[in-house]
């Protein structure tokens, strides 16, 4: 345990009983006590928690199994360790106990000698724990900050090819994200899009530069190339069992179709579009609409709005587009908190 006296809650309805464990374990620990069940129960989501909490089985109104079953049901609590202080030495009432998430159990009278192990055993125990957790939690951590770059720096690998700023990746996943939420309650996956959504264009690192950078219209051959770049994505972010990199490959393969069935590689229409790419292509139009770029002046918000409403039906999907214009709020904190730098632009 670390130098702070580590926190032990002794739960007993009988005075005298918390006054014994309490003087056995006062000269380490910093002591809690509590007559009841439902004190308890309340004590154990004060902050700070306890570090163990020592419960007497044989308790009016909430007994103590209940107290351990409400304990462990509740996130806050359920990690935890319960020892059982009780007269009740049946072995079918240890087995309850265990049952319950007791990580062990005591039969009263008690002795100090193995009270004061015990107590210490479970208290070392939670505290390799808890720090095994925070290392987890730490390498976890960097894990998704390291997946998280990969992601961008593909997708600014993109914005490369195609006169565009990192700004505008980050913008359209962002808008993507506010979208999402309005389409879904599923806050791990609206976490997703927000995160595979740079990914959409990484196709473009396939498209030959004379195609890709050429200032004029493109002819028929020409475009025909152009429109292989969400295939070309596809394939750079194959087939993985990961959920992340699926809905990248989703993302990319299909953000450029259009409601109407119009759009490409695929021409597919409506809601066979997954909702995901749905989302990514109001997000990306709208970004590309009010940008600056070396070849076009930034649209006002409003002529952009006018366009987006225009497409509904067409391009886009048209119960999408209202939920997009109810976060224009959002939408503009975003794009004044992300800023292109012109000097950034990579084929000025």
């Amino acid at each position: 345990m670390s130098s702070q006296k580590a926190t032990i809650l002794v739960v007993d309805d009988t005075p005298e009983n918390i006054d014994v464990l309490s003087g056995i374990l006062k000269p380490l620990y910093r002591i809690k006590a509590a007559l009841n069940g439902k004190i308890a129960l309340k004590i154990a989501k004060e902050t700070p928690k306890p570090d163990l909490i020592l419960l007497d089985v044989m308790m009016p109104e909430i007994d103590g199994y209940e107290v351990c079953r409400q304990l462990k049901r509740n996130p806050e609590t359920s990690k935890i360790p319960v020892i059982f202080i009780t007269a009740k030495s049946e072995i079918k009432d240890e087995e309850l106990g265990f049952s319950l998430g007791a990580c062990d159990y005591i039969t009263k009278p008690v002795s100090p000698p193995i009270v004061s192990a015990r107590v210490r055993t479970h208290l070392n125990l939670y505290d390799q724990s808890r720090h095994l957790e925070k290392l987890v939690q730490l390498r976890t951590a960097e894990l998704n900050n390291t997946r998280l770059e990969i992601i961008h720096r593909l997708g600014r690998a993109a914005e490369y090819k195609d006169n565009e700023t990192g700004m505008h990746v980050i913008r359209m996943s962002l808008y993507a994200g506010l979208l999402a939420r309005k389409t879904s309650s599923d806050e791990d996956w609206c976490e997703l899009l927000t995160t595979v959504a740079p990914m959409h264009d990484v196709g473009k690192i396939g498209v030959p530069d004379q195609i890709l950078l050429k200032p004029e219209k493109l002819n028929n051959n020409e475009w025909i190339i152009m429109q292989k770049h969400p295939v070309f994505g596809a394939e750079i972010i194959g087939d993985h069992a990961s959920p992340l990199l699926q809905l990248a490959k989703e993302v990319a393969l299909y953000h450029h179709e259009k409601w109407d069935g119009s759009g490409y590689p695929n021409g597919i229409a409506g809601d066979a579009i997954p909702l995901s790419a749905r989302i990514v292509a109001i997000a990306d139009v709208f970004d590309a609409l009010t940008s600056q770029r070396p070849y076009k002046d930034a649209w006002s918000i409003e002529k952009s709005i006018e366009y987006i409403q225009r497409q509904s039906g067409k391009h886009f999907d048209p119960a999408l587009v209202p939920l997009f214009l109810e976060c224009m709020p959002n939408i503009e904190a975003i794009r004044q908190k992300y800023q292109d730098d012109m000097s950034t632009y990579p084929n000025e």
